[in-house]
């Protein structure tokens, strides 16, 4: 069995650059990743913020032996949006992950990406997509270990590689109103950029006050953390070999180890499950969809898996 890949995903939070420089910089040096996906994908206000920054993370990282994806938007509702991302598919010198449907029609006929906030829920789209020249794609976070399976099936016969994230809130929900705003009395376009406020979202509670979800800007998290040391064997045997870190605000570089030490066997799983929660102290964690529970759910690994 080939060596399972592990994926950085895009930055969903609102970073000043200063830091996000210096996240880069180690990751580039110190994580054992093999994919970082670079781009702004939550909110086209944040982009001017680091876009010029772009150049010289993608020169670091490639230095550091790390492939880089390009992210596009995943909500275009401007002209300048759809043109910025019509730029970034012209680019020829890196994978673009297309996060919707303006992207992949942009990419369509070149070998790209699919990130996971396109709806990719069965074999049938899966192949359309293959046909389009979409050669890696990133599933959603709702998605069963059956219909996983039923997509795993099809990735063998379209040659398409399937990666599954496994670590940090998932990425549920996109909308044109800026819920981060709202709940500071502000509007969307007079933000004031208080989202930069929540490096790691803002949690919400339900009316009786039990933790829920997050909110970043206009995208809708999970309240918890996605744990799927426990269920990576079982995804390796279906034939995904690509796992996906989303950024938090921790530790990357330590639980990017965790998960190449798990997937190394250097790692017991349940070693590998008491050192994330080290390093996450105060979060609570999920792999409800997984096992077709609710999403915010925790089943443990069985002690035969």
């Amino acid at each position: 069995m080939p060596s399972a890949k592990l994926t950085l995903g895009p930055l969903n939070f609102h970073w000043t650059t200063a830091v996000r420089r210096d996240f880069y910089a180690r990751i580039a040096d110190e994580a054992p990743v093999d994919t970082v996906v670079l781009g702004e994908v939550v909110c086209s206000k944040r982009a001017p913020f680091f876009d010029s920054h772009i150049p010289e993370m993608i020169e670091r990282l490639e230095r550091g032996g790390k492939e880089v994806v390009l992210a596009s938007l995943a909500l275009v509702m401007q002209a300048r949006e759809r043109q910025s991302v019509m730029d970034l598919a012209a680019g020829a010198d890196h994978l673009v992950e297309a996060n919707d449907l303006t992207a992949m029609a942009a990419c369509a006929g070149r070998p790209h990406a699919i990130g996971p906030l396109v709806a990719v829920y069965n074999p049938g789209t899966l192949e359309v997509m293959a046909r389009q020249g979409a050669t890696r794609v990133c599933l959603p976070g709702e998605l069963t270990a059956d219909a996983i399976l039923a997509l795993a099936r099809a990735a063998l016969i379209t040659n398409t590689q399937l990666e599954v994230q496994a670590f940090g809130r998932l990425p549920l929900a996109i909308s044109a109103r800026c819920y981060h705003a709202r709940a500071h009395g502000l509007h969307k376009d007079g933000c004031r950029y208080v989202c930069e406020k929540h490096p790691d979202g803002m949690d919400l509670e339900t009316l009786d006050g039990a933790p829920f979800l997050a909110v970043n800007g206009v995208q809708t998290l999970s309240g918890s953390y996605l744990d799927l040391l426990g269920e990576m064997g079982r995804l390796r045997n279906i034939g995904v070999d690509r796992f996906r870190l989303s950024p938090q605000d921790c530790d990357m570089v330590a639980v990017a180890h965790t998960f190449r030490d798990v997937l190394d066997n250097t790692m017991t799983v349940a070693q590998g499950q008491e050192r994330l929660r080290d390093l996450c102290p105060g979060q609570r964690f999920s792999n409800g969809f997984f096992h077709g529970a609710e999403g915010m759910a925790y089943r443990p690994r069985a002690p035969a898996e």
